[in-house]
């Protein structure tokens, strides 16, 4: 989900399995949190860019197609399986412990390096202070 529809059922970054889509609906079932398992139907809306010299509007759905998230996407979320890539190591305090809490057993946890299997855990010192 990319926008803020219905609070705190439908906000920006909750993860959904499409059932069926139709023309200006698509039904879909929540895959986390509270509203574990309810269905749920997401109407099409208007988007207007802002970065635009111009003025257009666009009625699309609110949702993107994703077999992957980021790092800070992730936060905040309980996953049954997780794998995290690591071509590009993480840039920020922090990133690499959120990635790999995301899971409760260790033995669920994948994570790929082409660097001779390590990476960097960048820790900024005076946060820890």
């Amino acid at each position: 989900m990319l926008r803020n529809i219905n609070q705190p059922k439908l906000c920006n970054g909750t993860r959904l399995a499409v059932k069926r889509t139709m023309n200006n609906v698509i039904e879909a079932t929540i895959l986390q949190g509270k509203f574990k398992g309810e269905d749920v139907l997401i109407p099409r809306i208007p988007m207007i860019p802002t970065d635009l010299p111009f003025d257009c509007k666009r009625i699309q759905f609110p949702i993107r197609l994703a077999f992957a998230i980021t790092i800070n996407k992730s936060q905040g979320q309980t996953l049954q399986l997780c794998g995290i890539d690591l071509t590009y190591p993480c840039f920020g305090h922090g990133q690499l412990y959120v990635g790999c809490s995301r899971v409760g057993k260790p033995s669920l946890l994948y994570i790929y390096t082409p660097h001779e299997n390590k990476t960097k855990n960048v820790v900024y010192q005076k946060a820890l202070e």
